[in-house]
């Protein structure tokens, strides 16, 4: 093997039966107390420096399983997506065409969520596949920590997390906005046009609405907050318990109206019980504009949060979503960071054993991400905590691993 020929070549002596204890503690002296691995430009102190033979190694031996998983994984859950969509092909009589658009629009997401999961399965298959070749114990018994071992796999994790954030950012909620929107559309054909729960959307009007709350069949809205910003004037910030909707007004009831300084201070408020707000321009236009929080990038949603706190309202689910946009992507280091001294302990099985693995560890990974989420919600747990808590104690577990190892 590739990685055995790299590490023995000139430490047949130290590895060999011949080799002895004197011999090698004579080398670990020269080198200050560990033995030295070649790099991609001869005999190196396999520290921290510059890409070695090994490093490329081990990265090649990642990314064959890396891309394979991505496609396999992109495949399966972009099948799954238009087996949903079948629905809108023979009861709507939707085109192939749209079809096909809202699986383009579909597929931006996908991949994103692929990325962490395609590392963490390729981490634990071609380690694991290191591991039951015994090339693990070789670079030990060569002086390399397993630390050192997975630094490759490590900064790869922290590309991948890169790509995933940026993505999320500039590509992803555009592109679930222009789906969901589409879907609207082909709704609109044989229905009026209605609110959705926990969105947020603005009208011709350059108005913000948040609407926490829909009774559809009762065309009833609860939760209701409404930012107002006109030429020459202050803005109004509009809230209120309940409301009703029709074709071109809504009717709200029991609220405030607060007009705000250019700091967002409050200036003055007036409560009412019962208020009337026309509404211009096509339904349509208007409803699809609606926005959930998978629809807008973190820095819009951090935005829309600013003007909720401003209101009193409470958003703690929001705020949550808000930090989950960054702690998410880096789901993919942390798996590299639990999966790597994994490998390396339990990693004899193969293959099977990688396969396994990675199901248990996405399980309780995405399971505990959720119910830190919903007690962030739900004020049981500061919105930070709750969405890096996953991360945090999966990679600490990883990081402990890590320092057994040593």
């Amino acid at each position: 093997m590739l990685i055995s020929v790299v590490i023995t070549k000139g430490f047949t002596p130290w590895l060999s039966p011949g080799g002895s204890k004197s011999y090698r503690k004579n080398k670990r002296q020269q080198a200050g107390g560990r033995c030295p691995l070649p790099t991609s430009g001869g005999q190196g102190d396999g520290g921290y420096g510059p890409l070695t033979i090994l490093d490329q190694y081990v990265v090649k031996e990642m990314l064959s399983p890396f891309l394979l998983c991505i496609g396999g994984f992109t495949i399966i859950l972009l099948s799954g997506y238009l087996f949903d969509l079948m629905d809108l092909v023979f009861v709507k009589k939707v085109p192939v065409s749209t079809v096909l658009h809202l699986l383009g629009y579909k597929l931006p997401s996908i991949v994103v969520l692929t990325l962490p999961l395609a590392v963490l399965f390729a981490t634990l298959l071609a380690l694991g596949r290191l591991a039951k070749d015994n090339e693990l114990t070789i670079m030990r018994m060569a002086g390399l920590s397993l630390s050192r071992m997975i630094a490759p796999l490590l900064v790869l994790g922290v590309i991948v997390s890169g790509i995933t954030y940026f993505a999320n950012e500039k590509v992803v909620p555009e592109m679930n906005h222009k789906e969901a929107n589409l879907i609207r559309r082909i709704i609109f054909q044989d229905a009026p046009p209605s609110v959705e729960e926990q969105v947020f959307f603005r009208d011709p009007e350059d108005r913000f609405f948040y609407i926490g709350r829909v009774d559809s069949q009762r065309k009833e809205l609860q939760e209701i907050m409404i930012y107002e910003t006109k030429a020459g004037s202050f803005p109004r910030l509009i809230t209120a318990a309940t409301g009703e909707y029709g074709d071109n007004k809504w009717r709200l009831q029991n609220g405030t109206v607060q007009e705000l300084d250019d700091q967002g201070f409050v200036k003055g408020q007036v409560r009412f019980q019962e208020m009337e707000l026309p509404l211009t321009g096509r339904p349509e236009r208007f409803f699809g504009q609606q926005k959930t929080t998978n629809e807008m990038s973190r820095q819009e949603l951090g935005e829309h949060i600013d003007l909720f706190q401003k209101s009193g309202l409470q958003v703690n689910d929001f705020v949550v979503d808000y930090h989950l946009k960054l702690a998410l992507p880096w789901a993919s280091f942390v798996f590299v960071l639990l999966g790597a001294p994994l490998c390396f302990y339990f990693g004899r099985g193969g293959r099977m054993f990688g396969v396994v693995l990675s199901l248990i560890i996405m399980f309780l990974y995405y399971v505990a991400t959720s119910i830190a989420r919903s007690l962030g919600a739900n004020g049981l747990l500061p919105p930070l905590l709750a969405a890096w808590l996953g991360n945090l104690v999966f990679g600490g577990l990883g990081i402990g691993l890590l320092s057994w190892s040593r």
